[in-house]
């Protein structure tokens, strides 16, 4: 694919309850980890790839990341009256993010090693896939608790279940999101369509990664990140 990079959804809208008493009066973007919020983790590895635009849904407390963010060069969007899940996030933003394929990126994960939105820029091949998900096998995985998402296979395609986890970046066409009948609904909905299709693939993530799902992660990824000089 051409060194241009294509716009970057983030997902903000969750409640992030997991947290607990951490996002009562925050949404769970702006939990610091390693001395500033998750949220500008995620921005640091989307303005790597110097996409167009980098655009945040917002759910939970939408004017908190609204105005930490209001002097940043990003588009945000409330998702209003009723979240929408991650595929129907996606789908909402479609207007704003003018363009497909959308590169997508969960903010409640710390990486350490290489920038993931660079790795799949650069092994994406759009007449082969439909989506490209960085997966981290269960060795390299922090924070997380239970068994993998998905099964890489030589070829790189993608089936249920294994020792790979998705670590909440992709590459992905966004078509099939308007054959999605649901208003609300997961991104595992296309997914399923396109591993039927054989053109769901997968990404081996070199590095390490961390969950920040639970206040305990917030240390978990502290002690990743100094452990691996990143």
């Amino acid at each position: 694919m051409p060194n241009d990079s294509p716009a970057v959804m983030i997902f903000a809208a969750g409640f992030g309850t997991r947290m607990k008493h951490l996002t009562q009066s925050q949404p769970k973007p702006m939990i610091p980890v390693a001395g500033k919020p998750l949220i500008d983790h995620a921005l640091e590895t989307a303005e790597a790839v110097k996409p167009p635009r980098v655009v945040i849904n917002l759910h939970y407390l939408p004017h908190v990341l609204e105005a930490y963010l209001a002097n940043r060069p990003v588009i945000t969007l409330r998702e209003e009256p009723d979240i929408l899940e991650t595929g129907g996030g996606l789908r909402n933003a479609l207007p704003l993010l003018e363009g497909d394929p959308v590169l997508t990126l969960n903010p409640d994960a710390i990486w350490a090693g290489p920038n993931p939105l660079r790795l799949l820029l650069d092994a994406w091949n759009p007449e082969q896939m439909d989506a490209l998900l960085i997966c981290v096998p269960l060795a390299r995985v922090h924070g997380r608790n239970g068994g993998g998402d998905f099964r890489l296979n030589q070829d790189g395609r993608l089936h249920r279940g294994g020792d790979m986890v998705y670590g909440g970046a992709q590459i992905m066409k966004t078509d099939l999101l308007n054959k999605v009948e649901e208003h609300a609904f997961s991104l595992n909905v296309p997914w399923n369509m396109m591993a039927e299709q054989g053109r769901l693939f997968g990404l081996s993530y070199p590095g390490h990664w961390s969950d920040v799902g639970h206040p305990d992660g917030i240390t978990i990824a502290e002690n990743m990140l100094r452990d691996h000089h990143v």
